[in-house]
């Protein structure tokens, strides 16, 4: 062979060979990289709960928005939802398994059916002196963000759930139900006086408004943005309420000062409500505010390294199905002209219910037919009526106003995600959270 093709020859071949092992060098470096972050030391926690969201929600969401949410890739399995006393559980049943590994029978908020109180993976996580934070869009002391850090035999016992916040040391509190810490002369219902006065001397700054609350820097904070639940998304900007994302990120700044970590569950809690009233448009845009708002945590925890963020609804509501009516088909598009609930929609009908066509079109753009008129001029409840008819536009199906007993998504990401993979129950997320944390979560 000729000198000059022979040194060609083995220069080409050891370049083949150095690329071939700079690859495999690259490819084993990242390899192990990916295994230290899998594997490594979990600080924080960030519990994120799509109330009343089920897999037809998840597929109808990526279809509205036109691409995946930012927790799809991050799906790891399912999360059985059954009560200690029926196969379809409540928020309240559903959210004591999830927040301390007991079940309980529905309406009862962190005891067991025999009204014994239990630690929830809040508690667990302040007796090991990490920071903690409820974040909801319903008021806070709703059934899902009260079973962190109340215990009260039935769920409508707001009033008592409040000053179980402060008893219980939560550092972080942001969302609706101004009124259930406020006395009834200043317009309240709580029995044991002004809470939100009390809070103050104890350290908590005190916001009420969506500016005030991006402004804050310190650590303690209690944000309540209305007397009852906050606003629905659509409706949000008409109001001076911080967006889900933004309590979200302000409850992360505040928490993530504390050396030894922190525990924090963000609730979506609209989702439910718009799934009880079959209104696939106010679904699907606090659906959009809760993607955002697990983006931003997600953000977070990658930059962070050792925060574990997981995302898991309590239970299916409505029973919401993907294409409807005989239709091989789904029209997401449709919820887009979407611009206000059925609720104040419904609102703003006459006596006579003689002007449903403008109304209507007023916030869908729908032109309806006679018969979907009549359908909701004879209507019993309105508003359901319009959101069915809408729905049915989408080819959305419902089956149920109530909550349906489907296992519903689970995902995970940061590390120890992957110990969330499988069919589980739902009393296993908090302990495999406090696992994680290597803390104790003794139920």
């Amino acid at each position: 062979m000729d000198m000059k093709k022979l040194v060609a020859t083995a220069l080409v071949g050891g370049l083949i060979v150095s690329g071939v092992n700079v690859s495999v060098d690259f490819s084993a470096a990242q390899a192990k990289k990916q295994e230290n972050f899998d594997n490594g030391k979990v600080k924080n926690v960030i519990f994120m709960i799509p109330d009343g969201y089920g897999a037809t929600y998840a597929t109808n969401y990526r279809w509205f928005k036109g691409e995946e949410s930012s927790f799809d890739a991050h799906v790891k399995g399912l999360v059985k939802t059954y009560s200690a006393n029926t196969e379809v559980t409540d928020s309240a049943a559903a959210g004591t398994a999830m927040a301390t590994g007991v079940k309980t029978d529905n309406g009862m908020v962190g005891v067991t059916p025999d009204g014994e109180e239990v630690d929830s993976i809040l508690d667990a996580a302040e007796e090991n002196k990490k920071a903690t934070g409820l974040v909801a869009t319903s008021t806070i002391t709703h059934a899902t963000p009260a079973v962190f850090g109340a215990s009260v035999a039935s769920r409508g016992e707001e009033a008592a759930i409040a000053p179980q916040y402060f008893d219980n040391d939560v550092d972080v509190i942001l969302g609706g139900g101004r009124q259930y810490f406020l006395s009834s002369e200043e317009g309240g219902k709580q029995p044991e006086g002004n809470l939100i006065e009390g809070a103050q001397q104890d350290g908590y700054n005190y916001v009420t408004d969506r500016d005030a609350l991006l402004a804050n820097k310190d650590g303690k904070l209690l944000g309540l943005f209305a007397q009852d639940a906050m606003s629905p998304e659509m409706h949000r900007g008409e109001t001076e309420e911080p967006s889900l994302s933004e309590m979200t990120e302000a409850a992360i700044g505040a928490l993530k000062q504390d050396k030894d970590g922190f525990f924090l569950m963000v609730e979506g809690s609209q989702i439910d409500w718009a799934g009880h009233a079959h209104d696939a448009a106010w679904a699907m845009n606090d659906l959009k505010a809760f993607d955002e708002a697990v983006a931003a945590a997600i953000e977070f925890a990658k930059k962070d390294g050792n925060t574990l963020v997981v995302v898991a609804g309590d239970h299916e509501t409505g029973g919401m199905s993907v294409g409807a009516n005989g239709v091989y088909d789904v029209k997401t598009e449709v919820l887009h002209n979407v611009t206000a609930t059925g609720d104040v929609m419904a609102s703003e009908l006459s006596e006579s219910r003689d002007n449903v066509e403008e109304v209507v079109k007023a916030y869908t753009g729908l032109e309806l037919s006679e018969d979907e008129i009549k359908r909701i001029v004879e209507a019993k409840e309105p508003a359901v009526a319009i959101n069915e008819v809408v729905s049915d536009r989408a080819l959305i199906g419902w089956t149920t106003t109530a909550h349906t007993g489907t296992d519903v998504p689970l995902y995970a990401y940061g590390p120890q995600a992957d110990t969330f993979s499988g069919v589980i129950e739902n009393t296993d997320i908090p302990k495999k959270m406090a696992k994680a944390m290597k803390i104790d979560l003794n139920n």
